[in-house]
């Protein structure tokens, strides 16, 4: 994905920066409201996601969140804030946000927020990705090993869309259940592994391999 990311805050920024292109991820960078504007709506743009916060020193997120959908602007736009008050979220969302991260986060965790909202818009997360004989069809929903449908449950597909994205590159344990469990702050210690476990036994015995490095994450081999 091609992201834009609007934070004011260096370390915050460039600790974004380095995550997103950690996981594959093209990461531009504005300091200010203006200059995320501006880059925005540049002709060609073509970004498929916008992380922008509320506190910026130049103008407010909400004015640029504002500003950008009546422009016609229709890019997933998540919200970065340290404001706790459910009105302002609120307002945020009726004024055309897809989703709110309050600081202090996990940047992981702000990622993969990322590849939700742009999933359910079309974006990234909706195109073909083949890994060996593995197809999947995020559009879709569905994925085939050859002619063999896969019947997933939807943790085992949030586990191969986080795997199958960076195929050959481990996904180390804390990310990948960031994925799999993005509504549930600390999941029980063995429920990655289960359902892990069932997403490799499905893709047994013909599809790609996907190996534990214990104590570190997984792999997902073609």
């Amino acid at each position: 994905m091609k992201i834009l990311v609007v934070e004011d805050d260096p370390p915050l920024r460039r600790s974004l920066m380095a995550t997103l292109e950690s996981e594959g991820h093209a990461a531009v960078c504005a300091a200010t409201g203006e200059a995320g504007l501006t880059l925005a709506l540049a002709p060609g743009a073509d970004f498929d996601a916008v992380v922008l916060d509320i506190g910026l020193p130049d103008i407010d997120g909400f004015e640029i969140l504002g500003r950008l959908r009546r422009e016609g602007f229709s890019t997933p736009i998540v919200m970065l804030t340290a404001r706790d008050a459910v009105r302002d979220r609120i307002a945020g969302l009726d004024m055309g946000a897809d989703d709110y991260v309050l600081k202090p986060f996990d940047p992981f965790e702000l990622v993969a927020r990322v590849r939700a909202v742009a999933r359910r818009t079309g974006g990234y997360a909706a195109r073909t990705v083949h890994v060996g004989a593995l197809a999947c069809d995020w559009e879709a929903g569905a994925a085939w090993i050859g002619e063999r449908r896969l019947d997933l449950r939807p943790r085992e597909w949030a586990a191969l869309k986080a795997l199958a994205t960076r195929p050959g590159r481990v996904v180390e344990r804390d990310r990948l259940a960031a994925e799999v469990f993005p509504d549930e702050e600390s999941p029980s210690p063995n429920a990655l592994d289960v359902h892990v476990g069932r997403l490799r036994r499905k893709l047994a015995p013909d599809g790609p391999r996907l190996n534990t490095l214990r104590g570190v994450g997984y792999r997902l081999d073609p």
